[in-house]
C-alpha cells in the first residue's frame, strides 16, 4: 500500500526570502510538488518568494482564486465560489498526498494568521498527514519597518481588518493602544476616517510591501488620495509603561 505524502503548509514570511526559517528553507530545497494560490493571469505572490529557490523539476501546483474583489464580501456568491474553489483544490492535493506525494503549499506570512492555506488545512487534516511549517508574520516585518516597537509594558495590541464596517473600526481604535490594521487596498479611506473618528489619525503609520521590492513607510496623515496596493498595513504604535 503506498504511503500517503505529507501536505506541508509553509510560511515564507513577510516577503523577503532570507526572512524565512532554516526548516522552511530545507523543504524547499528539497520539494518534488509545490502548490501555491494565485489571482488568473498572475504568477502569485509566494511563487515570486521563492523564485529561485525551488529545485529543478519540482511539479509546479497553480491554484487560481475565481474571485478576489469582483464580488462583494457580503454577497453570498462570493462564499459560495470560494467554497467550492477550496473544495477542489484540497481534492487535488488529496490525490497527490494519495499517491505518496509530499506537497509543499507556499504560504505568505504564517500559514495560520489570516491566510488562506486554513480554509485548506480544515479540509485535510481529519484525512491526510498536514504539517504546518510557522513563520514571521507580515504585520511584524510592517512595524520593524517603521523602525519603531509597536508595544511597550502593558500596552494592548489589536489586530483588525479594514473590511469591518466603520463604526466598529473606529470603535475599536479608541479602545486599544496599539493597532495592526490589514487588508487595506481600497479600504484605505474607511480606514482613515474610522482613524480620524477614534482621534489616532496623526499616530498612524501605512507601509506597503513590507520586506519586499518597493517597500514603503508613509504616516498615513501624508497619503491623502492613495490608492493602497493589497499587501498594505496601516499601524498605530503603542506608548505604554517602559522603565
Amino acid at each position: 500500500m503506498t504511503r500517503r505524502g505529507t501536505l506541508y503548509g509553509l510560511g515564507l514570511g513577510p516577503g523577503e526570502p532570507d526572512l524565512m526559517t532554516v526548516r522552511a528553507h530545507r523543504l524547499l530545497a528539497s520539494a518534488t510538488h509545490v502548490a501555491f494560490f494565485r489571482k488568473a493571469g498572475r504568477p502569485g505572490q509566494a511563487r515570486r518568494i521563492v523564485d529561485g529557490l525551488l529545485p529543478a523539476g519540482a511539479v509546479e501546483y497553480a491554484m487560481e482564486y475565481p474571485v478576489t474583489t469582483e464580488i462583494a464580501l457580503d454577497d453570498p456568491a462570493y462564499n459560495e465560489a470560494l467554497s467550492a474553489f477550496y473544495a477542489e483544490s484540497a481534492r487535488q492535493l488529496r490525490s497527490l498526498s494519495d499517491a505518496g506525494h509530499d506537497v509543499v503549499i507556499l504560504c505568505e506570512g504564517d500559514p495560520f494568521f489570516y491566510g488562506s492555506f486554513m480554509h485548506l488545512y480544515t479540509r485535510l487534516v481529519d484525512t491526510h498527514p498536514v504539517q504546518v511549517v510557522p513563520a514571521i508574520t507580515g504585520m511584524s516585518g510592517a512595524w520593524t519597518a517603521t523602525g519603531q516597537p509597536i508595544t511597550w509594558g502593558d500596552d494592548v495590541l489589536t489586530v483588525l481588518m479594514g473590511t469591518l464596517p466603520e463604526a466598529r473600526l473606529a470603535r475599536h481604535m479608541a479602545d486599544s493602544d496599539a493597532l495592526v490594521v490589514m487588508k487595506i487596498g481600497r479600504h484605505i479611506e474607511k480606514v482613515r476616517r474610522a482613524l480620524t473618528a477614534a482621534g489616532r489619525l496623526e499616530e498612524a503609520w501605512l507601509v506597503e510591501f513590507a520586506t519586499m521590492p518597493g517597500q514603503k513607510v508613509v504616516r498615513l496623515a501624508d497619503a491623502q488620495g492613495r490608492i493602497a496596493p493589497y499587501f498594505s498595513i496601516v499601524l498605530v504604535h503603542g506608548q505604554g509603561r517602559r522603565p
